[in-house]
């Protein structure tokens, strides 16, 4: 297995204007950056062009889109992610439009990549959101890891500076996401290496 240091993106899945997700991001990346073991890059949709309309499905040779000039810098970020860590609300029991628009325009990105989560919400702490994007990265030949940090009701978690009230159980709960990322990183970073994938 790669002793390398590992390439962590965590992206921010919401663009909407008041959005809580750049506070829940914060929270993660430090967590990220005590574990040690990822180089993070923390990646905001918001920053990003994301078009909603698609171009024609290119041939089965050429799985990857052709993409306009403006969203270069995003595809070369999650090109260079050995794992990823989204962080999404859930918008009524489903995950924003702008995270599908990011997923749909890569393909070949997520491929034998893991995949954890961060959701927030007023009650079910995103988690229906997740669920739906179990199935969406496993269609795109990604592996997401079994646990997660779900924050329901964040907003009575999370003090007005962005700590949290109460840090002991999500950052608990973060260890175990960063802990399990780091196992399926290593061994899909050495597999896509010395076995590069092809999706069927």
């Amino acid at each position: 297995m790669t002793s390398q240091t590992l390439n962590l993106a965590v992206i921010t899945g919401s663009v909407r204007e008041g959005r809580f997700g750049p506070v829940v991001a914060d929270w993660f990346m430090e967590q990220a950056r005590q574990h040690g073991r990822f180089t993070v890059d923390l990646v905001d949709l918001a920053d990003s062009s994301l078009p909603l309309e698609l171009p024609a499905v290119p041939p089965a040779l050429e799985p990857d889109l052709p993409r306009p000039d403006a969203m270069a810098d995003l595809t070369r970020r999650l090109d260079a992610a050995d794992a990823f860590v989204v962080v999404t609300p859930d918008y009524n029991r489903s995950f924003p439009a702008s995270l599908k628009a990011a997923i749909d325009w890569h393909f070949t990105q997520w491929q034998a990549k893991p995949v954890g989560f961060v959701g927030y919400s007023g009650a079910s702490g995103g988690l229906l959101a997740i669920e739906q994007l179990r199935q969406v990265f496993g269609e795109l030949h990604a592996h997401t890891v079994r646990d997660y940090v779900s924050f329901p009701r964040y907003y009575e978690l999370f003090a007005p500076d962005g700590s949290l009230r109460d840090p002991e159980g999500p950052n608990g709960a973060a260890k175990v996401l960063l802990d399990q990322l780091l196992w399926w990183a290593a061994v899909l970073h050495d597999a896509r290496r010395d076995r590069p994938y092809t999706a069927a």
